[in-house]
Order: structure tokens, then sequence, then C-alpha cells
């Protein structure tokens, strides 16, 4: 049995497939990473067992329990297991480390393979995790990278990124654009996914040089940024993107373009702001999705919405800019250059012991 004392030990365990045998719907809600599922007891096999325990008797949930594990392991064995020779090496893990996980385990030892489980389980796993992100300062130093919304911040991270900085893209890993019009095709994660993910980036990240992220709010979409980020963040000192309005608008039209196409779609997510915007303004919006002027529409966006929001909600950046870029254009080629300047602010903000405002 594998003790985990840290997320390092994860990566450090010489196995070559993790098996997590809870429910598909455990599964979603979170697992460890690069773990494959492979059930013993389905959602509503697990939910019936659940009730028999509690409502019937303690031992016939386990007896009928027993029976649907080795049934459903036994198909495991000879479906998707059944390609692995004899040296093959998983470790094997359910919610608390007991009874799926041992008995699946306790078969794939008794066939001949390497099996191991993780003391614990799922929950001993999810607890270093919450003490990486609740419990731990966090351990590199934090650079914002904030802007009014068009100003391509994402893009710009992972152009930055070819640079040699260390970036963490938490709207990729929250998969949502972070605006009205930001969710993206997927629906976001659980909070306990973006958090594994997130942990998982940080583990990869070198904690002597800095990381920049997008400056953001607490929250992105329906998640929450974790104390330990959130408070490296708040302190942080800030590099700001500032392009032309226009620019911006001809940018926002491109990177949104499948948003915009869904005209019926794109005035259902506009509908809502009537009651902050007015009714004369959304009505104005409206006309403009429907004559496909889609740059004047980002352009009334971004004046007339996201750049009071921005204006109100940033006002706390102000003093930590270190550093202000200039981006007149957002194209292709100045947007590598804009990078490479951001770039070099980053080293020069790591290396300044005396952050002044620029």
């Amino acid at each position: 049995m594998q003790k985990l004392t840290s997320l390092a030990d994860l990566t450090a365990l010489d196995v070559d497939t993790i098996i997590d045998v809870r429910s598909p719907a455990e599964y979603a809600e979170d697992h460890v990473p690069g773990a494959i599922n492979l059930p013993v007891l389905d959602n509503e096999e697990r939910a019936r067992v659940g009730t028999i325990y509690k409502q019937q008797s303690p031992f016939l949930a386990r007896k009928i329990g027993a029976a649907l594990v080795f049934r459903n392991a036994a198909a495991h064995i000879e479906t998707r297991l059944a390609v692995h020779e004899g040296g093959w090496q998983p470790l094997v893990y359910c919610w608390r480390g007991g009874q799926r996980s041992g008995a699946f385990a306790w078969m794939l030892r008794e066939i001949g393979w390497r099996a191991d489980t993780i003391e614990g389980g799922y929950q001993s796993y999810r607890r270093l995790v919450v003490q990486a992100l609740y419990d731990t300062p966090l351990q590199m130093p934090v650079i914002q990278l904030a802007g009014y919304t068009g100003t391509a911040k994402t893009d710009l991270l992972a152009r930055v990124a070819h640079h040699g900085v260390q970036v963490l893209d938490l709207e990729g890993l929250a998969r949502h654009r972070g605006s009205i019009l930001g969710d993206l095709a997927d629906p976001q994660p659980s909070q306990k996914a973006f958090e594994t993910a997130l942990a998982a980036e940080l583990g990869q990240l070198d904690p002597a040089r800095p990381v920049l992220v997008e400056a953001e709010s607490s929250t992105i979409g329906d998640l929450t940024l974790p104390p330990s980020l959130w408070a490296a963040m708040k302190d942080a000192p800030v590099i700001s993107v500032d392009a032309p309005l226009e620019a911006r608008a001809r940018y926002l039209s491109e990177v949104y373009t499948d948003v915009l196409e869904d005209r019926a779609g794109l005035k259902a997510k506009l509908h809502p702001l009537r009651r902050f915007r007015g009714h004369e303004l959304v009505d104005a919006w409206n006309r403009l999705i429907d004559a496909g002027e889609m740059v004047a529409l980002c352009r009334s966006l971004a004046a007339d919405h996201y750049d009071p929001a921005y204006e109100k909600s940033n006002a706390p950046l102000l003093p930590r800019i270190a550093r202000r870029i200039d981006a007149p254009d957002l194209g292709e080629t100045a947007l590598n250059g804009t990078a490479a300047r951001i770039a070099q602010a980053v080293q020069e903000i790591s290396s300044t012991p005396a952050r002044s405002v620029i």
C-alpha cells in the first residue's frame, strides 16, 4: 500500500497505470491526475448498495456489493485490461482506500500483476490538494497581467511562455474566458477538479522563479480561486497592457467568432444586461447583431459595458502597477513583440527589490 505524504509523491511512484475504481459520478467530480476510471460499482449500483446498508443490513449490503464488484472487475479484466502482460504494475484507489480498491487490487495480484493501492484512497489525495492550496502559502512569487477586455491577455500569456517565463492560465484551467461572452463550449469543471488541475500545474513550476497570471477576481465563472493563490495575487505587482479601443474591438470580434455567429444565443447572453445597462443600449446591441456589425458591437460592448466594470473592479490594482506596456496593434506580429516586452518586464520586476509605479 502506497502512502502519499505530498503531491510530489504521486509523480515519483513507479507505476504503469493509475486506476480509479469509484463510480463514474465520483470520478467525474474529481480524480487523481492521469487516472483512468474502471468502476467496480456504477452510479446506480453504488446507490443501491448504500441504501441496503442503511435501511436493511450492512452484511447484506457487503454481500450484494461483493458480487457486483467481482462481476464488474471480471468484465474489466476481459476487456480494457486484457492487453497487459505479466509485468504490468497498476495503482488502484477508491474513496477511502477500502473495500472496492482492495478487492480489485487483490484480484489483479492473484492474476500475477503487481497491483498496489493508495492508503486512504482519493480522500488522502484530496487532503494533500487542500493542504497545498488552502493551508500553505504559495511558494513562488506572482506577477499579474492586467488590461481592459480585449487586450489579448490570454493570448499573450501563451506567447510570453515561449520566452521562458512561467505562466499559469487560470481561465484555461477553469474553462471560462472571464466575461459574459466567455463560457466555453464545455461546462466548467467542478471546484475540486479545478483545484486538482491547479495543484498539478503549480507542482510543475519552479518555486524560485515568478509566475505570470492574468489578473482575475476571486471567481472565474462558477469557480473560486483557492486562498493561497488568491492571497498571493492580491499582493502581486501588476503589468498592465494598454491597447486602443478600436484595436480591442477588432480583436474581440475575431476571438469570439464562435459566440458572435450564434445571433440568437448572443442576444440571450446580452439580455440580462438590460437590468444594468438599460433597454436602450441592449436594443442598440441587438440592432448591430441583426446587421452583422460585429466590430461595432464589440466596440460598444467594450466601451459601454466591459470598460466601466473593469475600472470599478480593478481599482485596487492601480497602486501595484509596476509596468505599463503599450500595445497599439493586436495583430499576430505585434502580439509577439508585446509578449517579448512583457517577458522583459517580468524579469525586471523579479530582479528589482523596490517596485516602482511606471
